[in-house]
């Protein structure tokens, strides 16, 4: 069993090892595993039925890659957060006429899977797969801007790049509607200094949502 510092380091080193065989930014691919199988004996089970690089037989399958993403912003790299999720961003796949060729695939929605072998790398695979695109909303408001619900407690806890001053958002339970703006005056990429509703001070930042239909105002830094 490890614990205390010896688990910090295992999960720095397994988080270290993700990034340097799994990321390939120059295909702008997050890979599930690699290398691929071909033939593998004893073979490890229904991904071999995969040609190599596709789907999860070492393609990049959206669930696991942001995982890593949701890693990195627990672990308060914001920055690099922020880097992988864009990474994903099907938007960013199909910017460019010669993006878009390579893609191939609807870019206004997740993708489950993209190729990762020649002649196919970079090509997308399953779309309008809910389960990945549930994924990634679940990762960008969650995990990097930090907007979390428990119960009847709202509470922003980001992990943002240093260098962004801060982001604003509605958010809306039942007819009561909340404006917040979170400032990042102090350029860091994680955490809550303090937590304002219409001017009040919450003192453990947990934003009541009281459903009385009227609209407040939090201020975070």
């Amino acid at each position: 069993m490890i614990s205390g510092a010896g688990r910090a380091d295992h999960v720095d080193q397994a988080i270290a090892a993700a990034l340097d065989r799994l990321v390939r930014h120059d295909d702008r691919l997050m890979l599930l595993l690699t290398p691929p199988f071909d033939q593998a004996l004893p073979a490890p089970g229904y991904i071999q039925g995969y040609p190599p690089g596709i789907r999860e037989n070492g393609g990049q399958y959206t669930h696991g890659a942001l995982w890593l993403v949701w890693a990195l912003a627990e672990l308060g790299r914001g920055a690099e957060a922020v880097d992988l999720f864009n990474l994903l961003n099907p938007i960013t796949h199909s910017d460019s006429a010669d993006k878009l060729i390579t893609y191939r695939v609807e870019p206004y929605v997740v993708v489950a899977d993209v190729y990762s072998t020649a002649p196919h790398i970079g090509q997308g695979g399953w779309t309008w797969y809910t389960g990945s695109a549930s994924w990634m909303y679940r990762t960008g408001i969650e995990a990097i801007l930090g907007v979390r619900r428990t119960g009847q407690t709202l509470r922003i806890v980001p992990h943002i790049p240093p260098d962004w001053p801060g982001f604003e958002l509605a958010y809306r339970d039942g007819d009561t509607r909340y404006a917040i703006h979170v400032h990042n005056s102090a350029a860091v990429q994680q955490g809550t200094a303090q937590t304002r509703l219409d001017g009040a001070l919450l003192p453990d930042g947990a934003i009541p949502l009281t459903r009385d239909g009227q609209a407040h105002i939090v201020q975070v830094e």
